[in-house]
């Protein structure tokens, strides 16, 4: 982890400059939205130093994230409701049970 240390400083303190631009500046799209690009360059940097391809990662991401939803909307329809009729605490109660199913 030694080896990463820049990398990791250099992630948290851009999530750091995120966070505060987002609470002194919570109206400023452009300015928030500038530091979330400086956060995400610097998660891209550190997965360089890994070896690994941010786009495969994302990707990767994206097909584990659709298919919890696609298991929360599932158990949603069997009980009449959908995401718009749901709340976020029995969402995330079958967000953690999708996420079961993978194990």
């Amino acid at each position: 982890m030694e080896r990463y240390f820049g990398c990791t400083k250099k992630v948290k303190e851009e999530m750091e400059e995120f966070l505060t631009e987002l609470n002194r500046f919570k109206d400023n799209q452009v300015r928030i939205e500038e530091e979330f690009g400086d956060l995400l360059f610097s998660l891209v940097n550190f997965g360089r130093h890994l070896g690994i391809s941010s786009e495969s990662a994302l990707t990767k991401a994206n097909a584990k994230f659709k298919k919890r939803f696609q298991y929360i909307e599932k158990v949603l329809q069997e009980r009449g409701k959908n995401p718009n009729t749901s709340d976020l605490k029995e969402m995330d109660r079958l967000w953690n049970e999708a996420k079961e199913l993978e194990k």
